[in-house]
């Protein structure tokens, strides 16, 4: 009994360590996918309810992502982690469009959920 609950507890480390692996391995120049929507927790009230403006963090947070995502690379790959994870958390699309003007930063890309992703 001992032996099969000590390979399955290894078994699941290794998932574990893999899983990792895999999800640094997603990662878009200096920031992944899930750094990023970890980074813009603090925008959550703004763009799931009727919170009138973002926060302070909210906009630290538009304006670092904006910056480590320098190469066309790290932009499609972030649009398409916006694209699949905004529907899921609730965002409102109108307001993820106006986030960045709200926030007063420049993005080379328009948050918008009828863009496309690899253009």
């Amino acid at each position: 009994m001992e032996k099969k609950f000590m390979g399955l507890s290894w078994s699941l480390g290794v998932l574990g360590l893999i899983m990792i692996l895999f999800v640094k391995s997603k990662s878009v120049d200096a920031i992944s996918c899930q750094d990023a929507l970890t980074a813009l927790m603090p925008c959550q009230p703004y763009l799931t309810t009727g919170a009138p403006i973002p926060t302070p963090p909210c906009c630290q947070a538009v304006a670092t992502i904006s910056a480590a995502a320098t190469t066309t690379l790290a932009r499609r790959e972030l649009c398409r982690c916006f694209e699949k994870a905004g529907p899921a958390l609730g965002v409102i699309p109108e307001k993820a469009k106006v986030l960045p003007q709200m926030c007063g930063v420049s993005v080379p890309v328009p948050i918008d959920p009828k863009i496309n992703c690899d253009t």
